[in-house]
């Protein structure tokens, strides 16, 4: 297991079946070891309410509309879980206290985890756990702006969901 220093804060009253914070470490922990992540993690999550990630939406990718969820990468990537530049210059990556590859911050919209899990007929916990791994994937390069990208992203992802047991 990767240990990993993970700050979760909540600023929405939006209340989950479940302690989000647990899952949240549960589920980042079963898809770093599933990708083989070769360092300790470091990250932030938010989970806010809409008008928070809106304003956050249109703030950094000037779309004036609420998301599902957001994804702030700290690490360069060439192509997905590329680590080339961490090892070029690990001072400008890698926590100086704890060594840990500092990854970005990542924000979940409280309120379209109930709207998305009723949307396609699942569980609160599998939306969640799934805009979990789907941000933590664009913290390690992947992207879905193609349709061969999204193959890809969508495949790991399932995988990811799946060894954690957690399926539609």
């Amino acid at each position: 297991m990767i240990i990993i220093k993970l700050t979760i804060s909540l600023k929405s009253s939006v209340r989950f079946p479940f302690k989000p914070r647990v899952q949240a470490r549960k589920i980042i922990e079963t898809a770093l070891t599933y990708l083989k992540v070769p360092y300790e993690a470091q990250l932030d999550i938010c989970i806010a309410d809409q008008d928070y990630v809106a304003v956050l939406n249109k703030n950094y990718r000037n779309i004036d509309s609420t998301t599902d969820c957001l994804s702030f990468p700290m690490v360069d990537y060439d192509k997905p879980l590329d680590f080339t530049y961490v090892e070029n210059d690990p001072g400008g990556y890698l926590d100086p206290e704890t060594g840990a590859i500092m990854l970005g911050d990542i924000v979940i919209c409280a309120q379209r985890v109930f709207e998305q899990a009723k949307e396609y007929g699942h569980a609160v916990l599998r939306e969640f756990d799934f805009l979990i791994v789907h941000s933590l994937l664009h913290l390690l390069g992947y992207d879905h702006v193609t349709d061969e990208d999204r193959a890809v992203m969508e495949k790991i992802q399932k995988e990811i969901l799946e060894s954690a047991g957690i399926t539609r």
